[in-house]
């Protein structure tokens, strides 16, 4: 098992930024790739940005040059930079974890339990 540990959320004014955090802790394989998701009452949750476990970064369209992913292997933690923030960015967000021991064996998935981020205009 893997716990997911996140953190950085809060109220923020269109234009400002945050950097939300998650921090991972448990039955942790070699091979890791860690995503933020975000989601909003009625709707699906959607990908936000992931980084592969060789460091390789993919953004949703609406966050391209907004959003910086990040990871510390040291401290098994990834972050989610969010800046020149708009009202359209609230949502809750969450950590995604995918971790497995080798390109051969089962991958594990694991969900953090959200954190809100509300940006008023």
């Amino acid at each position: 098992q893997v716990q997911l540990v996140e953190s950085g959320g809060g109220l923020m004014q269109a234009g400002g930024f945050l950097r939300l955090s998650c921090a991972a802790s448990g039955r942790i394989f070699a091979i890791n790739a860690m995503g933020w998701y975000r989601q909003t009452p009625g709707k699906q949750r959607e990908l936000v940005a992931v980084i592969s476990s060789g460091g390789s970064t993919n953004y949703a369209d609406d966050v391209e040059g907004r959003f910086t992913i990040s990871r510390d292997n040291s401290k098994n933690t990834v972050y989610l930079q969010m800046t020149s923030l708009k009202p359209e960015d609230t949502a809750a967000y969450y950590c995604n974890w995918k971790t497995r021991a080798s390109i051969f064996t089962r991958e594990y998935e694991y969900w953090g339990q959200g954190t809100q981020v509300t940006v008023s205009s």
